[in-house]
């Protein structure tokens, strides 16, 4: 049975072989970058950001001395929602709690889909950090911030007919710039949803059931306003057709009317008084 003899030459050799192939491997690893479609990717060097920003496609970097930090380019979607766990978004979080001008609580549920700007990725990399910083850092921070205080520039009453467009305007108008200035591109704000308490719920319902009586009552009032002066321009008309009448009608007029229906039979009796055709003297 032969012994293997580690201090043999040949057996150094292969030794150092393996670990110049392994080290080989390992370079050419580093060396290659593969960036995928939709993203950038920012290179450091020894921690540091440098201005250099790899695109989608097979790229080149130093090993072992820079690294990269990837950043989506593709829209991304952070929500608010009462079951954030279901939520299909990237980022997720709970509603906003708040309060209206005149004093009532509010839930709102609202979505932000921005995308990072390739341009400013090496920029964000040094001031902000990692697409999950820029997330919590400014759509987060700052979406809740505006979410949260322009809503007390209205009433409650405004926000529950569902009239919500110059509120989300309003806070798209300050999120934009905000967004811009650090990086991102904002390509829309939406309220979803706000939800009011539900003791405001029942007096808003309340309220309308009042109102849809009174709108009732007046309308059953002016039905019979109207059936009375119909009533009454029915009797005048009436009355003045009889006056009419009885001006248009003449001894004359009433003795041809008598003759024509006259059957030539004389009555039976006949009683005092005035007759019925007086005859022309």
């Amino acid at each position: 049975m032969s012994s293997i003899n580690f201090n043999s030459a040949s057996f150094l050799k292969r030794i150092w072989l393996i670990v110049f192939v392994v080290f080989v491997f390992a370079s050419l690893s580093s060396t290659l970058v593969s960036v995928q479609y939709g993203t950038v990717a920012v290179v450091t060097r020894f921690g540091q950001v440098t201005d250099r920003v790899l695109q989608p496609g097979l790229n080149f970097k130093i090993p072992f001395v820079e690294r990269t930090v990837v950043y989506r380019t593709q829209k991304v979607v952070y929500e608010t929602s009462d079951n954030p766990q279901s939520s299909q978004a990237a980022y997720t979080d709970y509603p906003v709690d708040t309060t209206t001008k005149d004093g009532q609580v509010i839930g709102v549920r609202y979505s932000v889909r921005f995308s990072i700007d390739p341009k400013q990725a090496a920029w964000i990399a040094n001031n902000l950090g990692t697409e999950e910083d820029v997330v919590y850092k400014i759509v987060q921070t700052d979406s809740r911030i505006h979410t949260r205080n322009i809503p007390k520039e209205f009433n409650a009453a405004d926000l529950y007919t569902g009239n919500i467009q110059d509120v989300q305007q309003k806070i798209d108008d300050e999120l934009r710039p905000i967004f811009e200035q650090n990086g991102l591109i904002l390509d829309e704000f939406g309220i979803r949803n706000i939800s009011f308490s539900e003791e405001y719920v029942q007096a808003v319902e309340a309220k309308q059931i009042a109102k849809e009586v009174v709108t009732t009552e007046q309308y059953i009032a002016e039905q019979e306003q109207y059936k009375k002066e119909a009533a009454i321009t029915k009797a005048e008309g009436e009355a003045q057709a009889q006056r009419l009448q009885q001006q248009t009608l003449s001894n004359e007029l009433l003795s041809k009317l008598w003759i024509e229906k006259w059957d030539g039979r004389l009555p039976t009796y006949m009683g005092q008084g005035t007759p019925l055709i007086q005859f022309p003297k």
